[in-house]
């Protein structure tokens, strides 16, 4: 079998509502949206108890401050692809946004090279870390830890532990404030981003390779498909999206300093894993991770609406972390098992 032929949705159970039924038709159906089902659900729940929910305020606050989380979930789905967890989704962009904004106010460098700069750092990062994983074959959640450490070391040392203040050019911070139509441009760059890692992972050869390679590496290789050269190039693409995130954590926030970064870590794993759990259950997908960064901005907005406590954000997510492992496991044996049951079907 050659590389071309491998196919993104090969081994899943096709069901129709002619041949299998109703009722198992509607069991997959309620399988895979159950997530976006229930994002409309409390949109409407949210908008009835508490009526300054559905407004266009409510949807321009959660736009703007989740847009970023959005990103680094995305960020953290491209290596959960090749069945590789990053965690510098949260350490990277305590540097990135700190060497975005020193750039510019220590050392003098326009915007534009500044971001230039952290997106080439951030992508030689990712490739220092893919290297880790893939040659060194160290474990990736131990690799990325240790490294996330150290380069939030260095941002400690890099900021002196103190605020980096300083002017800043608008059209920087427009990079993050600016917006179109009443939107923040934040959503238009998830929006980009999603459509294009869509694009990539369910229609090229390359996106059916990546899946390959995180579904059963061996099968991979005896496939002819390069694991290493899959596995570094995920974590290259993943760090400068973490990287460009951090630009515009800087741009939105205009401060340097090394407190940031590490509340976006949590969320943005548990959008990836609870993403997981819907659109094509059992398989990281991109689409299922923004459904699942939906869920915790549309939550947690309603919660805080309520009067909920500042302590409320990081129980929710942590809540959330633990019902979408154990929903993504759940949804990775039924995958496996319709991969076996697939598999019986086709021998003669």
């Amino acid at each position: 079998m050659s590389k071309m032929s491998i196919k993104s949705t090969a081994l899943e159970e096709r069901v129709s509502l002619k041949q299998d039924g109703f009722a198992r038709f509607a069991g997959q159906m309620l399988t895979r949206y159950a997530l976006l089902i229930l994002c409309i659900l409390l949109i409407i729940i949210f908008s009835a108890t508490t009526p300054s929910f559905a407004s266009m305020l409510t949807l321009q606050a959660i736009l703007a401050s989740k847009s970023k989380i959005a990103l680094l979930a995305l960020a953290a789905t491209i290596p959960m692809i090749v069945g590789k967890i990053d965690l510098n989704v949260g350490f990277g962009i305590v540097l990135w946004h700190i060497l975005a904004i020193t750039l510019q106010v220590e050392y003098g460098f326009s915007w534009q090279m500044a971001v230039v700069i952290v997106l080439v750092l951030s992508a030689l990062y990712g490739l220092f870390n893919g290297i880790l994983v893939a040659l060194a074959d160290i474990d990736a959640f131990v690799a990325t830890l240790g490294s996330g450490t150290t380069l939030y070391a260095i941002a400690l040392w890099h900021s002196g532990g103190r605020q980096i203040i300083g002017d800043l050019p608008e059209e920087f911070l427009n990079l993050h404030h600016f917006e179109v139509m009443g939107i923040p441009i934040a959503a238009f760059y998830v929006l980009v981003v999603a459509i294009t890692l869509w694009l990539i992972t369910e229609h090229t050869p390359m996106g059916r390779c990546m899946y390959a390679v995180g579904g059963n590496p061996m099968a991979a290789r005896l496939n002819g498909i390069s694991i290493n050269r899959y596995c570094i190039g995920s974590f290259v693409a993943s760090s400068v999206l973490t990287g460009f995130t951090g630009v515009l954590i800087a741009a939105e926030q205009g401060v340097g300093q090394a407190s940031v970064g590490m509340d976006y870590m949590l969320p943005a794993l548990v959008g990836a894993f609870l993403g997981s759990t819907t659109i094509r259950p059992g398989r990281v997908n991109v689409w299922g991770t923004v459904v699942g960064v939906s869920i915790l901005a549309i939550g947690i907005a309603g919660i805080q609406q309520f009067g909920g406590n500042f302590w409320v954000e990081p129980l929710f997510n942590g809540a959330t972390l633990l019902l979408s492992i154990t929903l993504a496991g759940y949804a990775q044996r039924r995958r496996l098992l319709n991969k076996k049951t697939i598999q019986r079907r086709q021998i003669p």
